[in-house]
């Protein structure tokens, strides 16, 4: 068995595409059939997907039902996170999900999941993007503080969704943790933040992430080793549409 993980496939077989997305980038071009024909090539049915948020740009069910059943028929078992396009996914809803995909998909959000002896640990996430005010040499001068306390808000409600998590894993007897967010843990202006922290004081092995794509947003937050915890950004135009392997 083995895991993998990926982000941002941005499905919209129902859906309008958002021109306002990188999506006119070569990279884009026949996107789902590039990673259908990765996934059947890499992963084997006993091995498990995650999808680290921005699945669909479904409005609800009905408009992402194509989107969900591309997602089912990959190989293996899929666990789905909840990223800032997901609109069909209510946060007070995720049972009621993982209710109706019984045996097809899990969705990954106030629970946790199971890879081994790993607990596996999401949520959506948050980090402030700005805007930013900036010089004519491109450094900051400052930023809308208003945009930044409303984003410390959603940082709060992220990291506590992630700590009852953590909870809960480490009750039913868990000790080893893999933490997965759609968002990066940190933006441009930090060096650490509350999902770092909270990383290391679970003392998660690695943290997962998506969100930053577009070539210009690869290196927007932490990759590699960072105290001790495994940093991997996992957007689909970043790994070219090959699933990362993470254990």
């Amino acid at each position: 068995m083995a895991l993998y993980a990926i982000g941002d496939l941005h499905l919209h077989f129902q859906t309008e595409l958002k021109a306002k997305l990188q999506m006119k980038d070569r990279v884009w071009r026949n996107h789902e059939e590039a990673f259908r024909k990765n996934c059947e090539a890499m992963l084997q049915p006993d091995d498990t997907l995650v999808l680290a948020g921005d699945n669909s740009f479904g409005k609800n069910l009905a408009e992402c039902e194509a989107d969900m059943q591309y997602i089912a028929a990959l190989p293996g078992r899929k666990i789905l996170l909840r990223g800032n396009h997901d609109h069909y996914w209510d946060a007070k809803k995720t049972n009621a999900l993982n209710e109706y995909f019984r045996g097809k998909l899990f969705f990954l959000q106030n629970n946790f999941s199971s890879f081994e002896d790993y607990a596996l640990i999401g949520t959506k996430g948050h980090c402030f993007e700005g805007p930013f005010y900036l010089d004519r040499r491109g450094r900051i001068l400052g930023w809308d503080e208003k945009n930044e306390a409303q984003s410390r808000k959603l940082v709060e409600r992220e990291t506590d969704r992630l700590l009852q998590s953590f909870e809960a894993a480490r009750a039913a007897g868990y000790r080893k943790y893999l933490m997965f967010l759609h968002y990066p843990p940190t933006n441009i202006l930090e060096d650490e933040s509350p999902f770092t922290r909270l990383a290391e004081e679970y003392r998660a092995e690695q943290v997962i992430y998506a969100h930053s794509h577009g070539e210009s947003r690869f290196h927007d937050s932490i990759q590699g080793e960072f105290h001790g915890v495994q940093y991997s950004l996992v957007s689909g135009d970043y790994l070219k549409w090959r699933p990362k392997r993470i254990l």
